[in-house]
């Protein structure tokens, strides 16, 4: 099956390009879309500009739904310099509508669902994700729904803000053999933890691809496939330590795995 990359970037939760490219999907039963990193909250052209060189050492085509237009600038001048492919979603018909009737648009992230309690969960939900990703603050841990542990390149960062767009608040933590895990894991309920695993070979393969596409040295400590095995028995322990359910998403898209967990926090017996 073919398989494209998809960088989506918003300055809100990113819903609107996620229903399409949805949408496109089913058009192509062939190729594979559902490799979609998601940037969420993107409001700054620093934080912007890391994101597009990203996308572009990976190959991936990037879909905007920005509304503020010097970011869309931004982008547009980015991808004339560089090549990049990217699509914008919001820009073709707001600037016609904008000509049409002479009222500029107002520029609002997120102005579809302002009045959407549900939606304000879900911003609430994105936030603490990016907040409280790959471990930056342990505290995060105890405010969690869900805590998501497993070894590097394991999906821990899409897997925690795809649940957070479906409303839960999320956090990660890389496990690593030679740093101790924080004081907060073990105050946790085990019920709100989820291990991630994968096959060491896969595993390492995705290692060495995004050490390729950052243009450094293939050959590395972290590509190591006996290193590989070393971090999967390290966090394995932790999993068996602390009495956690287990994914192993090296078959399982995003979606299926963010499935399988929120089954698990509803009570349901995972498979």
């Amino acid at each position: 099956m073919e398989h494209i990359r998809l960088y989506l970037i918003s300055d809100s939760v990113g819903e609107t390009a996620q229903k399409l490219i949805a949408a496109v999907s089913a058009q192509f039963p062939t190729i594979d879309l559902s490799d979609i990193q998601l940037f969420p909250f993107t409001k700054d052209e620093d934080n912007l500009t890391e994101i597009l060189k990203d996308a572009l050492l990976e190959k991936a085509i990037v879909v905007t739904t920005l509304v503020n237009k010097e970011l869309v600038a931004y982008v547009q001048s980015f991808a004339q310099r560089t090549g990049l492919q990217y699509v914008d979603l919001m820009s073709p018909l707001t600037h016609l509508i904008e000509t049409s009737v002479g009222i500029p648009a107002v520029q609002e992230p997120g102005a579809l669902h302002r009045l959407n309690q549900a939606y304000f969960s879900r911003v609430a939900a994105m936030e603490f994700a990016v907040k409280y990703d790959d471990g930056k603050d342990p505290r995060g841990f105890l405010e969690a729904d869900l805590v998501l542990l497993g070894v590097s390149r394991t999906s821990k960062t899409p897997l925690s803000l795809y649940l957070a767009n479906r409303g839960y608040k999320t956090a990660n933590l890389p496990l690593i053999p030679e740093v101790a895990l924080p004081k907060e894991i073990h105050d946790l309920d085990s019920r709100k933890m989820v291990g991630l695993t994968t096959h060491a070979e896969s595993l390492a393969a995705i290692r060495r691809s995004r050490i390729v596409s950052l243009g450094l040295k293939e050959d590395t400590l972290y590509t190591d496939l006996d290193r590989i095995k070393t971090e999967l028995s390290y966090a394995e322990e932790w999993f068996q330590k602390l009495a956690i359910p287990i994914i192993n998403v090296s078959q399982r898209s995003i979606e299926e795995s963010a499935l399988w967990i929120e089954e698990g926090l509803k009570g349901i017996s995972y498979d």
